[in-house]
């Protein structure tokens, strides 16, 4: 537990210490945390020091952590306890980081500096001339490396947040009233935007370490939640308990329910909305925040499918010679006047998603438009797998699969699974020489998790004798996806 006295208090040490560590306003620091206290104090020490602050992903590998540290430019790297091994491993990629910091006052980690250390001495007042900080998140890119998200951030109080917390408090039903319930990791997008919300309200916010179904509905009874965030994955394991465990806990309380990240069933939103009621909120939007939509139960009950409405920017559905596409014609799904952001380091890709006058931006999506103005998404960018609401992007498994010495050609792909949405499946062309069983395979799915999170590395893999490329080597995924999903 930790009261708003505390967290202001600790928050403040923790300003005083990144000012001491020589950070200044518009610099970059790398956060590595599983779901503790101490990580949100880290965060809010960021943003009353203007600087931006990268949440990296806990269970990424040491090459991929090091990846985004260096993209970043983070200049201080602070990292949980029970990660001290992984940041041992990190730390001889990254040179240019000039503090390491692990999140306790413990001895045996003399080899790198203690936040506890230099923090606890610190005054528990404000610094001088505070100003406004932000999170700089990573979302994958197309080619399969993350890309970091840039919003401009400008030299304001931190009482004066960005306007997408505005957005922010809309999609997610945020108010000061509410007891909020954070079920996912903090380093994902929407569960930190929702609690960093919740915490700008001063509302009670109750954080899992580690989702678990049970334990989700004995919160909800137990501190009267009203308010909560989740992906389908968590919806599809709670309503799969039996029936006198769901029947045991009183969810009376509840009053909107949250999900994005990765599209629903119809047929469990429609089993949770007649257990639940109409609590049941969907978003559609991304990390970069160019755009949202969101939906109530009524009006995905009357357009099943629908991810809803704009409430952030102007949908325009354009077609590939980027004219706009009549109703009810699918198309690349742009936003008009919404969030500007930029792509860190990479003027390529943040040109390709916007329009040549800068008033538009992409991330790539497909769908159409009803004539009431509902989106409905019939694709996804660059056949990007999302697995338990987790974007997965096949061609930077693609690539590790081919760097084996018994892999002649691969394509990864998603296919259906009851509890995660989706999962991730290799087809493989082993080499002349190999002999294609469960041995390989094995072999082969212990290769990635050596090397990548295993979040990304495939549950199953498939070996074929060729894969359909286009004559000039382009892989024909949609004819993958197709057979797969017949």
């Amino acid at each position: 537990v930790l009261t708003y006295g505390q967290y202001e208090a600790r928050s403040n040490q923790i300003a005083h210490a990144y000012v001491e560590l020589g950070l200044k306003q518009f610099d970059r620091i790398a956060l590595i945390f599983p779901n503790t206290l101490e990580y949100s104090t880290c965060k809010g020490a960021a943003e009353r020091t203007g600087l931006r602050y990268v949440c990296v992903n806990a269970h990424l590998k040491a090459d991929e952590i090091a990846y985004i540290i260096n993209d970043s430019e983070s200049a201080v790297v602070i990292i949980d306890e029970s990660l001290v091994n992984l940041l041992r491993e990190v730390r001889e990629r990254c040179p240019r980081v000039r503090h390491w910091l692990v999140a306790d006052s413990a001895t045996e980690h003399s080899d790198f500096e203690s936040l506890a250390a230099l923090a606890d001495p610190m005054p528990t007042t404000a610094i001088e001339h505070e100003r406004l900080g932000t999170a700089m998140l990573y979302s994958s890119g197309t080619t399969g490396q993350p890309k970091g998200i840039l919003r401009a951030l400008n030299d304001a109080h931190p009482e004066d947040p960005l306007p997408v917390y505005a957005f922010t408090d809309l999609i997610f039903r945020l108010t000061p009233e509410m007891t909020y319930l954070s079920a996912a990791p903090l380093y994902h997008s929407a569960p930190h935007s929702a609690l960093s919300g919740a915490i700008r309200h001063g509302a009670t916010s109750v954080v899992m370490e580690k989702f678990d179904a049970e334990r989700f509905l004995q919160l909800v009874e137990k501190y009267q939640i009203t308010t909560t965030q989740v992906v389908p994955t968590m919806l599809s394991r709670i309503m799969r308990l039996p029936s006198a465990v769901l029947e045991q806990y009183d969810r009376s309380s509840l009053t909107t329910v949250v999900h994005g990240a990765a599209p629903c069933p119809p047929q469990l939103k429609r089993t949770v909305i007649d257990a639940w009621g109409p609590v049941l909120y969907e978003y559609y939007g991304a990390t970069e925040g160019h755009g949202f939509c969101r939906s109530d139960s009524a009006e995905w009950l009357a357009r099943p499918g629908t991810v809803g409405k704009a409430i952030l920017g102007e949908i325009v559905i354009l077609d590939d010679d980027g004219n706009e596409c009549p109703t009810g014609a699918a198309g690349t799904v742009w936003f008009r006047g919404a969030t500007n952001f930029t792509y860190n380091g990479d003027p390529e890709r943040t040109a390709q998603s916007q329009s040549a006058d800068g008033t538009m931006s992409t991330v790539d999506d497909v769908g159409y438009l009803d004539d009431e103005g509902y989106l409905f998404l019939t694709d996804r960018k660059s056949h990007m797998i999302i697995s338990g609401g987790v974007n997965i992007y096949p061609q930077e498994v693609e690539d590790l699969l081919l760097s084996h010495p018994a892999v002649d050609d691969a394509a990864v792909i998603g296919v259906p699974d009851e509890d995660f949405g989706e999962q991730v499946k290799a087809l493989v062309v082993p080499t002349a020489d190999q002999i294609a069983g469960s041995n390989l395979a094995d072999d082969l799915i212990a290769y990635c998790r050596a090397r990548m999170a295993t979040f990304k590395c495939p549950q199953t893999i498939d070996f074929v004798s060729s894969l359909p490329r286009t004559p000039t080597g382009k892989l024909q995924k949609g004819l993958l996806r197709k057979q797969y999903r017949s």
